[in-house]
């Protein structure tokens, strides 16, 4: 078998990542040598690969799915917003600079060869390759010099999935929508679609689905049911809401552990704290505002791909004095390690100098313009750990204990690192709740979760749900066939790209949308 396909979603959320996992997972159980590839990724949780790259984390956990190790190529492009108008652009695992919506759409075409070509060296180490697209291909507004969705099935000639979310509601209409304002030359390539979340009795889908390949001319390959125990891994920040529960909390022990988690603007690696939530009696929680620390056992301060603006926005919001005034134990991770610093000079990512800290770490932390990417290992308290590394903001002093190996900083109730991932260290995170327990006086026992096992686990389930669910032999012949010929034109389409208004004139401002 050799082939590719991309997978679309009407929306952002909608199951896309999800099911590229899932196929990965259920082919390379058949023994098929599968990888999965995104050309480009806007998501602030991103991974380090082994050769020091960096990569969105959907993209780690697809290569995951394909008993494969995280490659710089299984995602090319990827942008961190850093503001709701710039992004930084990695590529190919490597920082190259900041960009505003507008001038990324002028980017997009340079970029384009490099996507194009890493998906080609794909194809010709690998027997399939599977795509994930971005956002949905019915933004037309970006269609023109898209790379991720449409522009990039074209260009490549990939037969498309479009996958909808049922349990938002109208996924009928959003499937339709979606090929009925493409033009002609793009419907050509949407092959089928596949209903996500689907809570219920699936027979009564059946009139819709007959429905919908009569509109439309395309079957429907798949219902994929709601499985609430799919939860690690988020693709996006966007995923954590405020005042949500993260993951499904599993009952105590003995007692329960409250973990409140500041839910920054720019929330980077939340997934961070999902080992934790994995653990039974702890319940992990975001939230955006003071009153949510009084009933909290322990503070996380997660990463931020913006550090300065979200320690200000800390403190508009009174979360900065609630936390100095937190008497319990308090974990600062990445950028959240370095907002509990005494001191930040950042000419770096926000221009802002020297700026205060919160003071509960006598560290001081100065921003370089080389980005740190790292996956090193260590010991932490005379545990054997390992992690990532992914940050401009350096310790040029630290007069407190280094905590892993000889990095971070810690007291007696307030923990500091650069190291993502460390968490997922079994022994020590249950060491960490033990210490954690110990200082907010709760009689609180950690279990025996194995992170790993439970991150195979949702694997096996994605993998299970595609084999079950999902017409895998339609699958399978769009790989080895592409998308079949004679697929009808639904009206009314876009224009054909020719026909397409040109790009706007210098001093237009367009929406601040850089997919």
């Amino acid at each position: 078998m050799r082939g590719a396909m991309l997978i679309c979603g009407t929306t952002s959320d909608a199951g896309k990542s999800v099911l590229v996992a899932g196929l990965c997972r259920f082919l390379a159980r058949q023994g098929v040598d599968v990888v999965p590839f995104k050309a480009q990724n806007m998501s602030n949780n991103s991974f380090v690969t082994l050769d020091g790259g960096e990569i969105g984390r959907a993209q780690a956990f697809q290569a995951r799915a394909a008993f494969k190790e995280p490659s710089v190529r299984f995602n090319p492009v990827l942008l961190k917003p850093g503001s709701d108008r710039t992004s930084q652009v990695v590529v190919l695992g490597q920082a190259v600079g900041e960009v505003s919506a507008l001038s990324y759409r002028e980017r997009k075409q340079q970029l384009l060869g490099t996507v194009l070509s890493t998906l080609d060296s794909l194809r010709a180490d690998h027997e399939v390759v599977v795509c994930e697209g971005a956002g949905s291909p019915a933004e037309i507004n970006l269609r023109a010099d898209d790379i991720a969705n449409m522009g990039l099935a074209t260009r490549a000639n990939l037969p498309v999935l479009v996958v909808g979310d049922i349990d938002r509601g109208g996924v009928f209409a959003h499937l339709f929508g979606t090929v009925a304002v493409l033009d002609a030359a793009d419907q050509a390539l949407i092959s089928g679609f596949v209903v996500n979340k689907f809570r219920g009795d699936a027979r009564l889908l059946e009139p819709g689905l007959h429905q919908l390949r009569a509109l439309t001319g395309r079957p429907v390959l798949g219902v994929l049911p709601w499985r609430e125990e799919l939860w690690l891994d988020a693709e996006d920040s966007l995923s954590y809401n405020a005042d949500g529960v993260v993951g499904r909390p599993q009952p105590p022990v003995r007692d329960w552990l409250r973990v409140a988690v500041i839910r920054l603007p720019r929330i980077s690696n939340a997934t961070d704290v999902e080992a934790l939530a994995c653990e039974p009696g702890v319940s992990v929680r975001f939230v955006t505002e003071p009153s949510r620390l009084a009933d909290a056992d322990v503070v996380v301060l997660p990463g931020s791909k913006a550090t300065v603006s979200d320690l200000a926005w800390l403190r508009e919001t009174g979360l900065a004095q609630a936390i100095q005034r937190f008497d319990g134990p308090v974990l600062g991770i990445c950028g959240g390690f370095q907002m509990l610093s005494k001191h930040i000079e950042d000419d770096v990512e926000s221009g802002a100098g020297v700026v205060d800290g919160l003071g509960l770490l006598d560290v001081d932390i100065r921003f370089q313009a080389r980005k740190t990417l790292a996956t090193p290992s260590d010991t932490a308290w005379d545990e054997p750990v390992t992690g990532y590394e992914i940050h401009h903001g350096q310790v040029v002093r630290n007069a407190e204990r280094p905590w892993v190996g000889d990095e971070g900083a810690q007291t007696d109730r307030v923990l500091g690192t650069h190291w993502h991932g460390l968490l997922e260290n079994d022994a020590f995170r249950r060491k960490f709740l033990r210490w954690a327990a110990d200082r907010a006086g709760r009689d609180f026992e950690p279990g025996e979760v194995s992170f790993q096992a439970a991150r195979e686990a949702q694997l096996d389930l994605l993998g299970d749900l595609v084999a079950d669910h999902l017409d895998t032999k339609a699958v399978i012949d769009l790989l080895e066939r592409g998308a079949p010929a004679g697929l009808p034109f639904v009206p009314p389409g876009a224009p054909a790209a020719a026909e397409q208004p040109a790009p706007a004139a210098p001093g237009h401002r367009p929406p601040p949308a850089v997919r």
